[in-house]
């Protein structure tokens, strides 16, 4: 007896075009002949035919194959055709696979018995061929229509989603140019709510937290053909709310069934008809660097085709939104770095001028006055006074560019804070004195070690003092103190005032490079404002952190200074002989290709009593040196052709010149621009414009080295 998968594929007859897909059809009988039977029969359709000589074979064929009609003889052994038939409709598969029953007994029970079975039809047996043919070509009709449908619904779902695709990149294409283009915050906002209106809500509106307080808000509506009267965030209470949700959790918050809005007294009724539509809202926040900035919040009416709330394409235009925002902050930090920038150079340009004036004007006076006339000796006086000025604001740009690329040394050791600050108030304490203000200082009697540069500490501590002199008038009062930590482990420094104070807002930028207080024209109280930036990067050199408060303009400033403390003790050091400050005389060869420098430089060292000899060019120096036998050359880095480095390289190596005492004279006054001198072979480093009483030590130390018993 045939059993699983006895099947024959017919030859295909013209009329069936060849990419419809054959059929299969099941036929199930116990007895072989009828198989044959309806095989010849049904061979002319062109269909897959399957035969079974059971109804456990049947069921077993069903598992494996979808069948678009099943032939069914009621009277087979141990399974009937009704039984079969009812397995076969439990299968959710093939529950509505179309049966037709075989049989030769077609009385009313066996018809009804058949029908609640599952059956779509009764042949009887033996069958009539063409009745048996159009009743299966029926059958095999119906499935290829349903298949075709099924394809068609495929091809159809194929479709929509191609069509959504392309819809989902032109938006995103769309969206990130529009993005791009953006050049400022209002920009940004502008453009989100345009893309979000009508393509994924009703309503957008984009809100920008800021720094000063004063948020950005942008709005877009499609709900009308008139303009809403939006006001900000608390026209709208859910969307307040919302906004608020979003900041305080980073988080998406969505809001379905919008409450009704009922405007009040001051707020536009022009609000109320769109607005009365809307139903379900989503706010998405707009991240930048882990930090929320800001909040796009979009609004559906109901009903729609589709409720863009829920629309991926919101979360993915919130995420680039983000990325553009980030853009855009570092265009404005850009623009305001630039601003800032030009301002100081302009200021820069203020503040050198201002003390060349003075020096021009007395250099003018010099000549109109004649010999002996007293006030030369105030237009001398003006004239220090003014050139260190402008050497404290050289320094001032040099040390704020050294802590600013990490290339700032401290020459650390064990030294006395109290010491400390109570040098740097009264080195201030005339200046405050002569400006009228009062001068508070607090510092404890005990000792108080710190591990530290004294010289950079002095100068932090004298760049507030001379802060706060600065931003406080005559009247005003200066408070300095010095006061431990409550762990002991730190030690407090402040400098307060009761001067112009500073705004909220500037608080936090106050020790930003290129930053200072507005000024007016005149710029009375002149600097850099590089002060502040310089004490900030020498106090955390020092392991240490600076804060500054202010109640508000008016209202004074208070600066405060934490150092870590050290031990209580000291590292004892050896007692050092102080050095003598007169200088026996000397022979000096100066090599310095600036006529001017050198000749100024000449006619000191002369007055002094020193025997001096110039020369102009590295050449010219190296040979007035095996000449002259100098027992010091000061050597200008910068000379032409062949520079200082190589001109004290060619003296340690000439055997009559290695041990003469050498200067380097340079305007190169970085670290490493010192570092370089004593690596290429000189002995001392000295910054121009030389200070003279630095170069009278210098000389004097060097006599007592050639000279012990001097």
């Amino acid at each position: 007896m045939k059993t699983d998968d006895d099947r024959t594929l017919a030859g295909r007859p013209a009329d069936i075009p060849p990419d419809v897909v054959a059929e299969t059809i099941l036929v199930v009988d116990d007895r072989p002949a009828n198989l044959m039977v309806y095989k010849s029969i049904l061979e002319e359709l062109g269909q897959t035919l399957i035969t079974a000589s059971s109804g456990e074979d049947a069921l077993k064929l069903v598992l494996k194959h979808d069948f678009a009609v099943i032939l069914l003889d009621v009277n087979m052994p141990t399974l009937n055709g009704f039984d079969t038939a009812a397995l076969i409709r439990k299968r959710r598969k093939s529950s509505t696979t179309p049966i037709i029953f075989l049989t030769a007994f077609t009385d009313e029970m066996d018809i009804s018995q058949g029908y609640a079975s599952g059956a779509v039809d009764y042949l009887p047996t033996p069958v009539v061929p063409e009745i048996l043919k159009a009743k299966v070509r029926v059958f095999i009709e119906l499935s290829q229509m349903r298949r075709q449908a099924a394809l068609q619904a495929e091809e159809r779902v194929r479709r929509q989603a191609a069509e959504e695709s392309a819809r989902q990149s032109a938006f995103l294409a769309r969206a990130s140019d529009s993005l791009a283009r953006a050049q400022s915050q209002a920009d940004l906002l502008r453009a989100v709510v345009r893309l979000s209106v009508p393509d994924l809500a009703d309503m957008a509106v984009a809100w920008l937290a800021s720094e000063t307080g004063e948020a950005r808000l942008e709005w877009q509506q499609a709900l009308g053909d008139d303009d809403i009267a939006f006001h900000g965030l608390s026209d709208l209470p859910w969307l307040e709310n919302l906004v608020a949700a979003v900041m305080a959790t980073g988080q998406p918050q969505k809001l379905d069934g919008l409450p009704p809005w009922q405007p009040g007294p001051a707020q536009d009724l022009a609000l109320v008809p769109p607005l009365a539509r809307l139903e379900s809202a989503k706010a998405l926040p707009l991240v930048v660097a882990g930090q929320v900035h800001g909040v796009l919040v979009l609004a559906c009416a109901q009903p729609k085709a589709a409720n863009p709330v829920g629309d991926p394409l919101a979360n993915d235009l919130a995420y680039r939104v983000g990325n553009a925002l980030e853009n855009v902050l570092l265009m404005d930090q850009i623009r305001e770095a630039d601003h800032r920038k030009d301002e100081f150079l302009g200021m820069l340009g203020h503040e050198l001028r201002n003390p060349l004036a003075p020096i021009v004007n007395c250099l003018q006076l010099q000549k109109m006055l004649k010999p002996g006339d007293p006030r030369t000796a105030s237009l001398f006086e003006t004239i220090d006074r003014q050139t260190r000025h402008m050497g404290r604001l050289i320094d001032d740009l040099l040390d704020a560019t050294r802590v600013a690329h990490g290339k700032i040394w401290l020459r650390t050791e064990r030294c006395d804070l109290n010491a400390i600050v109570r040098q740097t108030v009264e080195d201030h304490r005339n200046l405050v004195a002569s400006s009228g203000m009062i001068l508070d200082v607090d510092i404890p009697a005990e000792t108080m070690w710190v591990d530290g540069d004294p010289t950079r500490l002095v100068q932090s501590i004298g760049n507030l003092m001379h802060n706060a002199h600065k931003f406080t008038g005559p009247g005003g009062r200066i408070a300095v103190s010095l006061k431990p930590a409550a762990d002991g482990e730190t030690a407090h420094i402040t400098v307060a005032d009761t001067g112009i104070g500073i705004e909220r807002a500037m608080l936090r930028h106050i020790f930003d490079v290129f930053r200072q207080a507005e000024q007016g024209l005149d710029r009375s109280r002149g600097g850099l404002g590089l002060g502040l930036t310089l004490v900030r990067g020498l106090v955390r050199l020092h392991g240490g952190d600076v804060e500054a408060d202010s109640a508000g303009p008016g209202r004074g400033a208070t600066f405060t200074i934490t150092l870590p403390v050290a031990a209580e003790e000291p590292v004892t050091a050896p007692a050092i002989a102080p050095s003598p400050n007169v200088a026996r005389k000397q022979r000096i060869l100066l090599i310095e290709d600036n006529r001017d420098a050198a000749e100024t430089l000449h006619m000191m060292l002369g007055l002094e009593g020193h025997d001096v000899d110039v020369a102009h060019t590295a050449q010219a120096g190296l040979a007035r040196a095996r000449d002259f036998r100098p027992d010091m050359i000061l050597c200008d880095i910068g000379l032409p052709e062949v520079d200082g480095y190589q001109v004290v390289r060619s003296i340690r190596q000439d055997p009559q010149l290695a041990a003469t005492f050498t200067v380097a004279l340079t305007g190169y006054g970085r670290e490493e621009d010192q570092k370089r001198a004593i690596d290429a072979g000189f002995d001392r480093h000295l910054t121009k414009p030389v200070d003279f009483d630095t170069l009278q030590r210098l000389l004097a130390r060097a006599s007592v080295s050639e000279n012990p018993t001097a």
